[in-house]
């Protein structure tokens, strides 16, 4: 992967705040870096929960199952058809 070198400047009430927040064994560069990769995978899971609910609008047997599934019993265990 091609890394490219990027600096971006903080300072004043943020730096302050960063480095407060920041776990005393971290860097703020490491703390700084986790912050963005953890919001990059929200939006990528908001945007994964906004095509799932699509593809149930457009899918009726999955939302069906989907829903026979949130009834279900899950402390039970399932009935066995006899032979």
């Amino acid at each position: 992967m091609r890394m490219k070198a990027t600096t971006i400047k903080v300072e004043g009430d943020l730096l302050l705040a960063l480095e407060r927040a920041k776990p005393s064994s971290q860097s703020l560069t490491t703390y700084v870096r986790s912050i963005l990769r953890d919001e990059l995978h929200r939006q990528q899971m908001i945007t994964a929960a906004e095509r799932y609910t699509e593809f149930l609008r457009e899918h009726a047997d999955e939302r069906v199952w989907l829903e026979q599934w949130d009834r279900a019993d899950l402390a039970r265990p399932p009935k066995r058809k006899r032979r």
